[in-house]
């Protein structure tokens, strides 16, 4: 699978969104999606493979960041995509729909 097909995926986007200036254990990213642990566990494993994400193991934990370097020529693309997400999350907050 490549880069924009893996990126294109909504929740490997919103991990990597989450990730980009900060770590995150394993735990927090599940707790920021719907899903169950496992289908975050996967998204993670594709993202590793791809090395889009880095992962520090501290003891029974696992942290990851993104991986800036590998993503640069990808960065403008998810900067919109997430500034669109944004943009939109704003509308409907302001327009009461749900």
């Amino acid at each position: 699978m490549d880069t924009i097909e893996l990126i294109t995926q909504e929740h490997r986007r919103e991990i990597l969104r989450l990730v980009w200036d900060e770590e995150k254990s394993a735990g927090e990213l599940a707790d920021a999606f719907d899903v169950t642990f496992g289908a975050v566990s996967q998204h993670l494993a594709r993202l590793r493979e791809a090395d889009l994400v880095q992962v520090r193991v501290d003891g029974n934990h696992r942290f990851y960041t993104a991986n800036r370097a590998r993503l640069s020529a990808f960065a403008p693309m998810l900067t919109a995509m997430w500034g669109t997400m944004l943009d939109s999350l704003v509308e409907k907050s302001e327009s009461g729909d749900e």
